[in-house]
């Protein structure tokens, strides 16, 4: 039980800090653009995450082996994920970027049919339709009858960085490098390319001291000490379940918090929608397992 009361405090930090990461975003976005700001939060992350290895005497591990990995998986996330995601949250609301972005779960649970040969439920498939339904409520902004969106290329970003997460996790199944390890080879990959894009591209500029801020906290929280808390809440848990279901209340907070900052009114077609994907993603949850027989059998 004191196991499980530490894993719930890690799984409660992570979730709290991932409810405030929409409302840096929008901050950041405000001022540079989406790859600026995951040049300086990819960096931030790297050496966080460096000073981690180096901490739990992960250096030789990191150093001689999962690099043939790294070198795909560190192009899919972090650069393709989040100069996706970022370029999704400059284009619409951080309310609406922030619901669509949930529908990941369900993108790798549709993904895995033909990548790992797993099978559909019943309820995958009701759950899908639930959640993919909110999708259309924010998509249209409640005007459900009508097949016109208010931004269709903001909309299709949001939902193309749901099928790149969904798609790097299916593919990392079999990935044997510890998430520490793994997380810092990625983005050893990740920052050398992002640096030459912007070399390449717009070059650096400075956008003042709020904007680097706003990046470096995407970077150290976002990116980087909300993935150990909840990497040390699901190894501590008895149960993943019991932590992952605290995900469910980061979508309000990040709500209020874009209202009380950034000062985005609260469109009643994203609390719809929302309330549809997060229904969605609890029939998927709480789907009935299998008995621990059939598990064995497969």
């Amino acid at each position: 039980m004191n196991t499980d009361r530490q894993a719930m405090a890690f799984g409660l930090g992570a979730v709290a800090l991932w409810s405030t990461v929409a409302t840096a975003f929008k901050v950041a976005l405000s001022h540079m653009s989406p790859l600026e700001l995951m040049w300086i939060a990819a960096l931030v992350s790297w050496v966080l995450m460096g000073a981690l290895v180096v901490q739990r005497g992960q250096v030789s591990e990191a150093l001689r082996r999962g690099w043939s990995t790294a070198l795909w998986a560190g192009l899919m996330n972090p650069v393709a994920y989040y100069l996706v995601l970022f370029a999704a949250y400059d284009r619409l609301p951080g309310q609406e970027a922030m619901a669509l972005n949930y529908t990941w779960a369900l993108a790798m649970a549709l993904l895995a049919v033909p990548i790992l040969g797993q099978r559909l439920t019943r309820m995958d498939i009701v759950a899908g339709l639930v959640a993919y339904a909110g999708v259309w409520v924010i998509a249209t902004r409640g005007k459900v009858f009508e097949v016109a969106f208010a931004d269709p290329l903001g909309v299709g970003l949001a939902l193309v960085s749901t099928l790149i997460w969904a798609l790097y996790w299916l593919l990392n199944a079999r990935d044997r490098r510890s998430p520490m390890v793994a997380q810092w080879q990625n983005f050893s990959v990740g920052v050398p390319v992002l640096t030459a894009l912007l070399l390449f591209g717009p070059g650096f500029q400075w956008h003042g001291g709020v904007a680097l801020g706003a990046g470096v906290y995407v970077g150290l929280f976002e990116m980087g000490i909300a993935f150990v808390l909840w990497q040390l809440a699901v190894q501590r848990v008895s149960r993943t379940a019991k932590v992952s279901i605290l995900i469910f209340l980061s979508p309000p907070i990040s709500l209020m918090l874009l209202y009380l900052v950034v000062g985005e009114p609260i469109l009643l077609s994203t609390l719809v929608g929302l309330a549809l994907i997060l229904a969605g993603l609890g029939l998927q949850q709480w789907q009935t397992a299998p008995p621990p027989q059939d598990e064995a059998a497969r």
